[in-house]
């Protein structure tokens, strides 16, 4: 647990958060889009299960880089992963939970436009902040607290009243659209900030975490698979009714989803949280430029309001990315005895 290994740059933070956000900005389009176009329509479980086999083999690869040798890698996966069975069922937890999220994410997305799931799913950001406060026992401040809600509001506006771009004919359920977004939202609040606490209680790299997670993943998505789609999948295939941007989608998940555990690694949950609302500006703004949205003043009202919570948020330092930090030694220690 040494404070001293947490610290990277304040330039590489920013790297990360800034792919991530272009990352999800790009994936919300490009899902929606490969869930509403006129062709057979592909199995989602097997999209989020190919997805989990990806993001296990890049992390074995960056911890191949991480150890530097085959035989150091091997004696690394024996010894944290193998060898280890408690720590591959704690990992497990989140493995489940984000499973049932991302799952969630294809059934709302397939029964609502991309911007009204947008907007509902942001109710995440108060949920991982309150999942925050109640399992890693940190505080947050007033501004920190408005800023959380403010971002909330901006997105709303930014997604406010959209204009018909997406000329989607397919049936949609709204109220199941709505109740996989409130399954998603519990779900990313609770597994992110836990996946949090797992990572900055011990010194155990990224990487071998990373694997531990994506190892259990494997299992229960595969599970999902079987469970929801597994008579249809045998008779027409796993990859049925895949094309090109399919896999594009596949490749953002697993990318975005490395990325993520980087950000929540050195920054927090809260901070990811920001910089998805980033991405949905970003993503609106590409909806203007592809589909011929205009740009109206809630519109821009809105992504001021993401803009000052952002900054509003960053402004008391605060350390928010470690689970006990000695700067507020005094405050903690009070906050553990009540």
């Amino acid at each position: 647990m040494s404070p001293s290994k947490e610290n990277v740059s304040l330039l590489f933070k920013l790297y990360c958060l800034t792919v991530m956000t272009l990352v999800a900005a790009t994936y919300t389009v490009a899902l929606r889009y490969t869930r509403t176009v006129e062709t057979e329509l592909y199995f989602s479980t097997t999209a989020v299960c190919i997805t989990e086999v990806i993001k296990l083999f890049l992390s074995v690869g960056i911890l191949a880089k991480e150890t530097g040798s085959l035989a150091r890698l091997i004696m690394s996966l024996k010894e944290n992963v193998f060898g280890s069975p408690t720590e591959l069922l704690k990992l497990s937890v989140p493995s489940l939970v984000y499973a049932l999220q991302n799952n969630m994410a294809f059934v709302a997305l397939s029964n609502l436009d991309a911007a009204v799931y947008q907007v509902t799913y942001q109710l995440k950001i108060p949920c991982t902040a309150l999942c925050t406060v109640l399992m890693l026992n940190r505080t947050l401040s007033k501004l920190q607290w408005f800023s959380v809600f403010m971002l909330c509001g901006g997105v709303t506006l930014v997604q406010w009243k959209p204009a018909q771009a997406t000329k989607v004919q397919v049936e949609q359920n709204p109220w199941l659209g709505f109740g996989a977004i409130a399954v998603a939202v519990l779900c990313s609040g609770f597994a992110g900030v836990y996946f949090e606490k797992v990572l900055k209680s011990s010194d155990t790299s990224l990487w071998v975490r990373n694997i531990q997670m994506y190892l259990s993943g494997i299992v229960v998505t595969l599970f999902g698979v079987y469970m929801s789609d597994g008579a249809q999948v045998l008779e027409k295939g796993f990859f049925y009714g895949y094309t090109y941007y399919v896999w594009f989608v596949i490749f953002l998940a697993s990318v975005g989803g490395l990325y993520t555990s980087v950000v929540v690694k050195y920054t927090d949950n809260i901070m990811k949280g920001f910089s998805a609302a980033a991405a949905i500006v970003l993503s609106t703004v590409a909806s203007v430029i592809l589909f011929g949205l205009q740009i109206t003043v809630t519109f821009s009202l809105g992504a001021l309001l993401v803009c000052v919570s952002i900054y509003l948020y960053g402004l008391p330092r605060q350390d928010t990315t470690k689970l006990q930090p000695s700067e507020t030694k005094s405050s903690k220690e009070r906050l553990a005895t009540v």
